[in-house]
């Protein structure tokens, strides 16, 4: 489960997510030439996009649908691929039932923290999970390259890669979407026969954390006691 976060990835996961501008610098006449733009046009890559991964730290929010609709989850992270640390805090819907968490998840550890700011309260499990830096993985497939929005006009449109892969231990398939510029994610679509359909969209995207605090434990959780025996991982921490 969580690998359909991540290799986007809680992700992750632009500096706004904006597009790039095909013709930042407009000819004031026309051009003499048959082709006003000679340089090729965004759309149509010199070279073919690649796998990537993404900046080592970014901040920004993401929606998550699952469980045929059932599971909607609307949230705010924080990624640090260096230290393998997450911060969420989110609010959502699961079977009709609301739910608020906020959630940090230290990889390195084997550590998950649900905090309750309010109460000054903090649960400590362990974290069976593998952190998965957010990337394109190096055997996915390129689906194609297309803009979101149009280039008609500058700042119109953003220029995106699509792969696809499975993965066989799972029984998983794919469907991801990243910026040509950045490797920024955009959205994630994720199978299992298990989880069904599991998408993500990734927007309001910063790359760099200013104040990295939050992806430290508060003091109150200092004297937490680790619960064990149940696996956990990205998703479940928020059910």
């Amino acid at each position: 489960m969580h690998y359909l976060l991540w290799v986007t990835l809680v992700g992750l996961l632009a500096e706004s997510c904006s597009g790039q501008n095909p013709h930042p610098h407009p000819h004031p006449h026309p051009h003499p030439h048959p082709h006003p733009h000679p340089h090729p046009h965004p759309t149509h890559h010199p070279h073919p996009p690649h796998p990537c991964k993404s900046p080592p730290e970014l901040q920004g929010s993401l929606t998550v649908t699952a469980a045929n609709g059932d599971y909607f989850l609307f949230g705010k992270y924080m990624y640090d691929a260096i230290g393998q640390r997450i911060r969420f805090g989110d609010f959502g819907q699961y079977k009709n039932e609301t739910f608020h968490d906020d959630v940090l998840l230290l990889y390195k550890e084997g550590v998950m923290y649900k905090i309750n700011m309010k109460n000054q309260t903090c649960s400590k499990k362990e974290l069976t999970d593998t952190f998965h830096p957010m990337e394109i993985p190096a055997n996915a497939t390129l689906l194609g390259q297309v803009t979101l929005g149009s280039f008609s006009e500058p700042g119109e449109g953003l220029l995106v890669n699509s792969w696809t892969g499975e993965i066989p231990a799972s029984d998983a398939r794919y469907f991801l979407t990243f910026t040509e510029f950045g490797c920024l994610p955009i959205s994630s679509i994720y199978h299992t026969p298990q989880t069904g359909w599991i998408v993500t969209s990734y927007f309001d995207i910063i790359v760099g954390i200013k104040d990295p605090s939050p992806l430290t434990p508060p003091p109150f959780c200092k004297n937490a006691t680790m619960e064990r025996g149940e696996n956990r991982n990205f998703f479940t921490a928020f059910l």
